[in-house]
């Protein structure tokens, strides 16, 4: 049976960055699987064809939300990518951090460590920003991002409508004022996607202790106990399986990673009998409590 170090199960934009790190030392093994194919199409590489590849089958996994009450019954399209990068391969290459007040709160609430302080850091250490580096942003990390181009007339309409209005102009959405009107970053560098395949993954590729798996869907995570030893997953119509010997990490998305926790035996028990699954450990909330936001342009 096949072992390796670590095992990730997802190669989108977390599992991209920690297949990186785990293999940065040339230490340990680690074998990355992704039930999506190759990112290597224009559709998907092309910043101006950002639209297109979201609402490809072959890229997206066609989730739909329930019938929502507040909007007549409508079910909403909501994106997620099946490929490698993942939702970094198709999403809108929009770079807009998590709001300071957020981390702020959760250090109130006793997540230690993870302050705006704490991880402004590490922000600044993913960011290879085109116009430089400074106290918000980075200068030389993998990720490139770039002020977008500022070609359509209805951008300095828009900012001065929201002016007008009373709202602030912020000259940076991630720099010292996030909240206001303004222009945003993208992912983009030398004219094309940069996604966490392409800023992470590639790279990484190139070292002989990282193995990527492309069309390998994980269905089970393996047990001893309640220590999770390996994981089965199908390719090519069979099933396989996985050993490892320190860790397998889920970095498969706000939805699949709790469907696979749940098809493992952990979640709600009810909902785990319901479909006959025997329980490993039963733990309320997976599964649940996912929210998203609506946007429109």
């Amino acid at each position: 049976m096949e072992t390796v170090d670590y095992l990730i199960v997802g190669a989108g934009s977390a599992g991209c960055v920690l297949a990186d790190r785990l293999t940065e030392d040339g230490k340990h093994s680690v074998l990355v699987l992704e039930y999506g194919g190759s990112d290597r199409s224009p559709w998907i590489q092309m910043p101006s064809a950002l639209s297109i590849p979201m609402n490809m089958a072959r890229y997206d996994w066609r989730y739909y939300t329930e019938p929502e009450p507040h909007l007549n019954g409508r079910r909403l399209h909501t994106p997620r990518g099946k490929v490698l990068g993942g939702s970094s391969s198709i999403n809108g290459l929009v770079y807009v951090r998590g709001n300071p007040l957020d981390f702020e709160r959760w250090e109130a609430e006793g997540a230690g460590g993870w302050s705006y302080q704490d991880v402004l850091p590490y922000f600044k250490r993913a960011e290879r920003r085109a116009e430089g580096g400074d106290e918000y942003r980075g200068g030389d990390g993998p990720l490139e991002t770039r002020r977008g181009l500022l070609t359509n007339p209805l951008h300095a309409a828009w900012l001065e409508a929201g002016r007008q209005a009373g709202y602030a102009l912020t000259p940076d959405m991630n720099g010292f004022q996030q909240e206001g009107f303004g222009h945003l970053d993208m992912t983009v560098g030398g004219g094309r996607r940069c996604s966490a395949a392409n800023a992470y993954l590639r790279p990484a590729m190139r070292r002989g202790n990282l193995t990527v798996r492309t069309h390998a869907l994980a269905t089970r995570v393996l047990f001893e106990g309640r220590r999770a030893v390996g994981v089965r997953y199908r390719r090519g119509g069979l099933f396989h399986e996985v050993r490892v010997r320190r860790e397998v990490i889920l970095c498969a998305g706000p939805i699949n990673s709790p469907q696979l926790l749940m098809l493992s035996g952990i979640g709600p028990r009810h909902e785990l009998a319901a479909h006959g699954i025997e329980v490993v450990r039963e733990l309320p909330g997976v599964g649940e409590n996912l929210q998203d936001h609506l946007e429109f342009y």
